[in-house]
């Protein structure tokens, strides 16, 4: 079952890992973001409740990968939307060091 998601996750342009054992398989989706599959189930963390201050989880029958696909791949947006894009850091000037932090100038 996790190949199959695997193959339908491919379509969406998302690429993954799968990796199996002890009757479960994890199909590593995106940074914080891995699905679980028994044979029955996919089930993923899809938030977190501040009340309970505990992960929320979404689930899946493995009978119908396609639309867990598409259910997954919008939570990969989600996901990246919500990632703050770091800047890239600006070469110094020819010649000169960049200040170390916590150092002497």
């Amino acid at each position: 079952m996790a190949d199959r998601l695997q193959r339908e996750l491919a379509a969406h342009g998302i690429t993954t890992d799968v990796n199996d054992g002890y009757g479960l398989a994890v199909v590593s989706v995106s940074r914080g973001l891995v699905v679980w599959t028994n044979g029955d189930l996919f089930w993923w963390c899809s938030g977190w409740n501040d009340r309970r201050d505990r992960p929320v989880y979404a689930w899946h029958p493995t009978a119908d990968p396609q639309r867990a696909a598409r259910r997954i791949a919008a939570r990969v947006g989600d996901l990246r939307s919500a990632t703050p894009v770091h800047p890239q850091p600006t070469p110094a000037p020819s010649g000169k060091m960049p200040p170390r932090k916590g150092g002497l100038a």
